[in-house]
């Protein structure tokens, strides 16, 4: 495990609370020994922490989400019990729930890190029925790089938006804006913005700056002072 100064000075870097930093290294770590097992080749890494570790989003996410091809929970919870067993000399890595769900397996992932308690939330999807995926090196401050296998961009943006129509939280309306300003969305996503702006004008009950501060750097605070009219704007240029 890093030295606390170090993972102390990253949250300094990064201009955030230790525990985003604390639970970045650990999404990294079990990222790296995750896609060393051999089936984690069928397992498509998507969703809000994939469009931090991958695309460079400012906003630190909690849960690592996948989907896949591979609908056999036996196998997967193998995956996860060989991925512990390999974490064991990095950092003491616990699963407190392991479980099939509806629509695939859910796994939650504990640990502590120079005493804050973190919680992983690990979640495969099945319900696709032609789960595919790309390779990818993620490049990070934590460890070397090193490979995983992750949802193409059009289906990454795909899942976020999906997400902000089924959910409408503050942080998927902060997604969206950065898959606007990061020029990511195809012109048949675009053909979606419209649903969008209907949506946030119809957020008045969703505090933006309450609970988007603490998953943002200091220095994106001021996008989210007036988040809902930076929001507009941007759509608006998409949609005239």
């Amino acid at each position: 495990m890093f030295s606390q100064s170090f993972l102390d000075e990253l949250a300094t870097k990064y201009q955030t609370n230790p525990e985003n930093v604390y639970r970045e290294y650990l999404q990294h770590l079990i990222l790296s020994h995750l896609y060393q097992q051999k089936e984690s080749n069928q397992l498509y890494f998507k969703g809000g922490t994939a469009l931090r570790l991958v695309q460079r989003s400012p906003r630190f996410s909690e849960d690592l989400d996948f989907d896949t091809n591979l609908h056999q929970i036996s196998t997967w919870e193998s995956v996860i019990e060989n991925t512990l067993v390999s974490l064991t000399h990095e950092i003491p890595l616990d699963i407190s729930e392991s479980k099939s769900t509806t629509g695939g397996y859910l796994g939650i992932f504990t640990s502590s890190v120079y005493n804050k308690s973190i919680e992983i939330k690990f979640e495969i999807s099945f319900r696709l029925q032609s789960a595919s995926g790309i390779i990818r090196v993620v490049q990070n401050d934590y460890l070397p790089p090193y490979s995983i296998y992750s949802v193409s961009d059009s289906q990454l943006v795909q899942g976020k938006l999906s997400a902000l129509f089924d959910r409408a939280k503050p942080r998927d309306f902060y997604d969206l804006y950065f898959l606007l300003r990061a020029n990511l969305l195809t012109p048949t996503d675009k053909q979606q913005l419209v649903k969008a702006k209907e949506l946030l004008k119809n957020s008045i009950h969703l505090n933006f700056n309450t609970q988007l501060k603490h998953l943002l750097p200091r220095s994106h605070w001021m996008i989210i002072k007036d988040f809902k009219s930076t929001l507009s704007q941007e759509l608006e240029r998409f949609t005239r």
